[in-house]
């Protein structure tokens, strides 16, 4: 489904979650390594012989990686690798090589401790975990992330952002539920927080509650009514919900919000089942 997140509800807990009413999920399963290293190696090795599908550096990329990596690998005053390591983290970031990007910035916020340099690391590893391609990968880089975070909410409890990333790591941990709480915590302090309430939309969808769903994308689109991906998922929770005709309306409006040939295709499909 377009651009359905890869934490998902596994088939054997749907029923269970359905009939507890729990916006709650688990890992999807992975199959292929991500082809990134781990610890140091990580930073050190994910480079061009990376094998990761979901960013594909250009050579001028991997050439300013390993000119600032070779730069920072012969560096011994600790002031300068500091600045290296932020200059070899933003390289990564760039090159969307996100788990490598991530340990260089934690290695300047452990040199550097602030919000900020925390917020940076946490981010890049979010992403990581986020495009991880195996479920024990996503779980270390989710892992990470939730560390780095935390650094940032003891500063800044009221980092929203920061507190609903957290949450996703979690929904895709051995302890989902600590997720949806969090989730749900967002949403208390803040009701129209697009992104916490796109996500406890997706989970509904995944634990086939589409009534729920439809509940949450359309509250999603009062706040946001150019959200396409929130109407999208409102179409298909209406359609799921038997409620064709709204269903039919809203998917041939998706089609005319954002020329993307996956969103296209997706809500094709749909209309052929709901004529």
């Amino acid at each position: 489904m377009f651009l359905l997140p890869k934490v998902v509800v596994n088939e054997g807990d749907k029923d269970n979650l359905a009939k507890n009413g729990s916006e709650a999920a688990v890992p999807e399963g992975h199959s292929a390594d991500d082809g990134h290293g781990h610890g140091e190696e990580a930073g050190a090795g994910a480079t061009a012989t990376a094998a990761d599908p979901h960013a594909t550096a250009t050579p001028q990329q991997l050439m300013e990686l390993a000119t600032v990596r070779a730069r920072y690998n012969k560096a011994t005053d600790k002031q300068q690798r500091v600045l290296l390591a932020a200059e070899l983290a933003e390289a990564y970031a760039t090159a969307g090589k996100y788990d490598s990007a991530g340990y260089y910035f934690e290695t300047v916020a452990k040199a550097r401790p602030g919000e900020r340099s925390f917020k940076k690391a946490g981010d890049n590893y979010f992403e990581g975990f986020t495009y991880a391609a195996s479920q024990e990968r996503a779980a270390e880089l989710g892992a990470k992330a939730r560390t780095m975070y935390e650094q940032v909410l003891k500063n800044n409890p009221a980092d929203l952002d920061a507190k609903t990333n957290v949450a996703m790591t979690y929904i895709a941990s051995s302890n989902p539920m600590q997720g949806i709480t969090l989730l749900r915590e967002v949403v208390a302090t803040d009701p129209n927080n697009e992104k916490a309430v796109f996500n406890l939309g997706i989970l509904s969808i995944q634990s086939r509650q589409y009534d729920k769903a439809a509940e949450r994308f359309e509250h999603l689109v009062k706040i946001n009514p150019e959200h396409v991906e929130g109407n999208f998922y409102l179409a298909v929770s209406l359609a799921e919900t038997g409620k064709k005709e709204e269903a039919k309306a809203l998917f041939n409006k998706v089609k005319t919000m954002k020329d993307d040939p996956a969103l296209i295709a997706s809500v094709d499909e749909y209309l052929a089942r709901l004529k």
